[in-house]
């Protein structure tokens, strides 16, 4: 038995492998509630309306829950992070229908499934008490803080919650927040007030809120103004270089209808059935993997990209497709609790069959200075096969990239990109785009490197 590093927290029980297969165990004490979670129908409703993570009795006290890919809140992109705290919400009012409620609201226990967000952790549940719910600050830490942030000052500030695993501080979201945030009542009632509370109280041992009666309509009334703050939250359209990319793209008709037939011959040939895309923008290429029948997770830089792509699983009903917000650069890493609770990406690549990185080498070896050697070593280490583009130095967009430094990168030919790959990789095969210069390749890893 091998204990997932993240399940350690909660005494109610834990989640494991044995031979490869992830089980769930629920705990002697928190059985009966777990009973009456099933019993209530609360389960199955969930279940019908993909609210949460099916699972299947092994035993007494064992489920197998379904697999999914894991991706954290700072993965995500605005309109992901909004409709997991919808969802979590949505739970919450619906357990109370049932006598029951959340006693966790943390985006770390949401996780997207066939491009829907749902609860992944089932043993979240405890019966209902006429008490504040337990996990509103988490909620508003863990969930309407990000978002605020997000909406009212900058996407790019759910990076937060790297730093504050357990939530950002209401006191510090106050402060990053603009004036114009306290004349929105939820953010008012649920950020400023509620930080000022904390501050007052921080040190108060009489003030015991377990003693405090609130009824189930009382907290029905919190969580829809909840839900109608967050629904309201929204970020501006903002043109960026990345989520317009096809719209100033360097590619001439022919040549990006030649690559769009190569990278579909190549994914033919393999027939990966999952597939990780860095610098997916918006996922032209990932299209062709889930065509042809794979899943795809899909990286990229940009959160406006990520958010444009996201939107469009949702409108299209994409169930293959999982866009997420990704530095290559500087992936996520182990953080948490022994710098494992929450896994680093690398750690996360399982059963990767291929990996797609078109329109990105430039990027990696001039824009962020990394040899061709620390390239292909990594990719190797993520996939079997590599479907990868070559972008020459006399291409425009390498032109941009050195047009204000000094061309330093001596090693950066299509010659040595070819050497150095090859000590990793099988060339399979390569075409060399028209009208372009350009050259993309379908890779296979070699066995010494496996």
């Amino acid at each position: 038995m091998e204990k997932i590093a993240s399940s350690f927290r909660d005494p109610a029980g834990f989640v494991f492998r044995e031979n490869g297969t992830l089980l769930r165990q629920i705990n002697s004490c928190y059985q009966p509630i777990f009973d009456k979670f099933i019993q209530s129908g609360l389960y199955k409703e969930l279940s019908d309306k993909s609210l949460i993570i099916a699972h299947e009795p092994i035993s007494e006290n064992i489920i197998r829950p379904a697999e999914v890919f894991i991706s954290y809140p700072y993965e995500w992109s605005f309109e992901q992070y909004k409709d997991a705290a919808l969802t979590t919400l949505n739970i919450q009012q619906i357990a109370l229908q049932y006598g029951m409620s959340l006693k966790d609201a943390t985006p770390y226990n949401i996780q997207f499934y066939k491009g829907k967000p749902l609860l992944i952790d089932t043993l979240s549940f405890e019966p209902f008490a006429r008490r504040p719910w337990v996990a509103y600050s988490q909620f508003c830490q863990m969930f309407l803080a990000p978002l605020a942030l997000m909406a009212y000052t900058d996407q790019r500030l759910s990076c937060l919650m790297k730093n504050f695993i357990n939530g950002i501080p209401l006191d510090l979201c106050a402060k990053m927040l603009p004036i114009k945030a306290k004349f929105n009542i939820g953010l008012q009632l649920n950020i400023f007030l509620h930080a000022k509370s904390q501050q007052k109280y921080a040190d108060n041992t009489t003030l015991d809120t377990k003693n405090i009666s609130m009824t189930k309509k009382q907290q029905q009334n919190i969580l829809t103004g909840l839900t109608d703050c967050i629904k309201h939250l929204t970020i501006k359209t903002e043109t960026t270089e990345w989520g317009d990319y096809y719209s100033h793209t360097n590619y001439t008709q022919q040549s990006f209808q030649a690559k769009k037939n190569t990278v579909k011959q190549y994914i033919a040939q393999i027939s990966p059935k999952t597939v990780w895309d860095f610098g997916g923008n918006t996922n032209v290429f990932s299209a062709m993997a889930i065509s042809a029948g794979a899943d795809v997770v899909s990286f990229d830089i940009d959160y406006q990209a990520v958010n444009k792509s996201y939107i469009s699983v949702k409108e299209s009903k994409q169930t293959h497709l999982l866009p997420l917000v990704m530095d290559l650069t500087n992936p996520s890493a182990g953080i948490g609790w022994a710098n494992e609770e929450r896994t680093s990406l690398f750690c996360r690549a399982q059963k990767i069959d291929c990996l797609m990185a078109l329109a990105l080498i430039h990027h990696l070896a001039i824009s962020n200075n990394l040899p061709f050697e620390n390239i292909a070593k990594y990719f190797s280490s993520l996939s079997e096969y590599l479907i990868i583009e070559f972008v020459d130095k006399q291409d425009s967009q390498v032109q941009k990239l050195l047009f204000s430094r000094e061309d330093i990168f001596k090693q950066y030919t299509q010659d040595n990109f070819e050497g150095v790959f090859s000590s990793y990789f099988n060339i399979l095969d390569k075409h060399s785009l028209p009208s372009s210069y350009r050259t993309v390749y379908l890779m296979q890893r070699k066995t010494n490197n496996n």
